[in-house]
């Protein structure tokens, strides 16, 4: 019978955390995404191939969250960007509080842009917010087109939905045209972008979309 005020508790005091969190990235003039998905989805070969795109014009930092090693942070870090490991140990999560413990392990000011990616999990990361501007989901066509049905507050929660993997879709059971529908439905306002890190189909949507959101929110025009 507590469980329930605990939680409300618990995710309270999250957002107050979470506010404080996105004032600091605003003073610092840094906009921030929420990078979500299932485990292997391609989170981090979407971070490396948005790197490679993006360095030279958009000063990113990445916080990378796993339930234990750095072997992320590592592939990050090799791209010459500024990557701190958090390692959450039996958190499916990563939440306010442990984001904010990680500024003083990046000069916010130098940066652009900040992308957390979140612990591989399609649950508990929609619950919480970390300050971000944005929640972005990626989706692997292996998973298959029943996703957005089985887990739909991370499909409502999010403002992006990268369909990854897409090189796979003729040798997968998998229905594009189910994914894409089912997920409308659940949030009438999510854009879509079909992607392929291996091939890098379709990222050039994606590159233009974050560097017209980095850019108006640097001039002030829009938090989103």
């Amino acid at each position: 019978m507590v469980k329930i005020p605990v939680v409300r508790e618990i995710l309270e005091v999250n957002d107050r955390i979470a506010e404080e969190n996105r004032a600091i990235f605003r003073e610092n003039g840094v906009f921030v995404l929420n990078l979500m998905s299932s485990p292997g989805a391609g989170k981090t070969s979407l971070l490396e191939r948005t790197i490679d795109a993006l360095h030279e014009e958009i000063q990113i930092g990445v916080i990378e969250g796993d339930i234990q090693t750095s072997i992320d942070a590592i592939r990050i870090s090799k791209k010459g960007i500024p990557a701190v490991q958090i390692n959450t140990d039996d958190a499916c999560h990563l939440d306010g509080n442990m984001i904010r413990a990680a500024f003083d392990s990046l000069d916010l000011k130098a940066l652009d842009l900040l992308i957390i990616e979140n612990v591989g999990n399609l649950v508990c990361p929609a619950e919480f917010d970390t300050g971000e501007n944005h929640k972005v989901v990626i989706l692997s066509i292996p998973e298959g087109d029943d996703k957005p049905a089985k887990y739909p507050l991370m499909f409502h929660e999010a403002s992006v939905l990268l369909v990854n993997k897409m090189d796979l879709l003729p040798y997968i059971d998998c229905s594009l045209d189910v994914i894409k529908e089912t997920s409308m439905k659940i949030n009438p306002h999510l854009e879509i972008f079909e992607v392929s890190c291996k091939t890098q189909e379709g990222l050039s949507n994606w590159y233009d979309w974050l560097r017209q959101k980095v850019h108006a929110f640097k001039e002030g025009e829009s938090d989103r």
